[in-house]
């Protein structure tokens, strides 16, 4: 009896940015980098319009620790924690050395004094077969199996301390508690706890990760609709920013979208033509990418979208919680 051999997986991903209805500029980022499947949503924040400088150079950062390390892998300037895999000590020295860029150019401008932004990443690992996902603040990732969704990340927030410590609470308390206030962000403090985690991937496995501006005007149970019912990832992103919109589009809506399929490669043995290097990483601008193609969107001012689309744990402990209150109005 001949054992069946295991199918190689892969991830595809696509992913937009909105700047919703209420605000004048977008502060949210997100980067989708093929060649690493690493996927990054990031939401700013801070005075100035320096929200957007901070969630852009969360994701750039991120992306730039990725290329740099993607032949040999290195943690410098940080320590190799062996306590975690070599994805995990990746995804979290890109998001620490992001932290340290926020913080340096927050201190070095005045304008961008005080800045700094929520980030969720996803590095998926062919080989291993799963999905690595790290985060701070309060922008999410999202598991989609078997026609159920489940909340990866647990949101750094004010509210959800509060709920942690006191489940308890009456529905009207629980009203009465201050909104958008986080408790961890980058840019915030020198040293930055990363909450990490793997989750072992199944073929047809669906990530979703958002900025608060989706998750805070959809209930999961319409983001899990939304997804299933459309197979397109691009119009699922664009059907999502659409709902959020219909429901207010009080924020900025980012929605990053990551289906893990079988490796097409491994029966066609072609890949799609990768388009030229003019049409990627265009920010604010529709871009369709294959290849080894990285895409980066924000949506700027008065523009309804940037898109993207491309081929493609343990918990940490958590650590001193510090306040930071998303500006409501931008």
């Amino acid at each position: 009896m001949t054992e069946e051999k295991e199918v190689r997986l892969r991830a595809v991903a696509a992913g937009i940015s909105d700047v919703g209805l209420q605000r004048d500029h977008n502060e949210d980022s997100f980067a989708i980098l093929n060649d690493q499947e690493l996927y990054v949503v990031a939401d700013g924040m801070g005075g100035h319009r320096a929200g957007d400088v901070a969630s852009r150079l969360a994701t750039d950062a991120i992306v730039d620790f990725f290329r740099a390390t993607a032949v040999e892998d290195v943690t410098w300037p940080f320590h190799f924690d062996s306590r975690l895999s070599e994805e995990e000590n990746r995804l979290l020295t890109g998001i620490r050395i992001a932290n340290r860029q926020i913080i340096e150019r927050s201190t070095r401008l005045r304008e961008c004094h005080g800045m700094g932004t929520t980030v969720v990443g996803a590095l998926f690992s062919a080989r291993k077969r799963r999905m690595f996902i790290g985060h701070v603040g309060d922008s999410r990732a999202y598991r989609i199996r078997d026609g159920e969704i489940r909340l990866m990340t647990r949101d750094h927030s004010l509210v959800n301390d509060y709920l942690l410590a006191m489940p308890e609470l009456t529905d009207e308390q629980r009203s009465e508690l201050p909104k958008n206030v986080i408790t961890r962000a980058l840019g915030m403090q020198d040293h930055v706890t990363v909450d990490l985690q793997s989750d072992e991937c199944q073929q047809g496995d669906l990530y979703v990760l958002c900025s608060d501006g989706l998750s805070g005007m959809i209930d999961d149970q319409e983001i899990l609709s939304v997804v299933l019912n459309t197979p397109d990832l691009q119009d699922a992103c664009r059907r999502l920013v659409g709902m959020a919109n219909e429901h207010g589009g009080e924020d900025n809506i980012t929605a990053v979208i990551v289906r893990i399929g079988a490796d097409p490669s491994e029966s066609s043995g072609a890949e799609a033509a990768a388009p030229s290097a003019a049409e990627a990483g265009k920010t604010g601008s529709a871009a369709a990418l294959g290849g080894d193609a990285e895409a980066t969107g924000v949506a700027p001012s008065a523009t309804p979208e940037a898109i993207a689309e491309l081929p493609a744990g343990d918990e940490a402990p958590a650590a001193e919680a510090v306040a930071a209150e998303k500006d409501p109005a931008g």
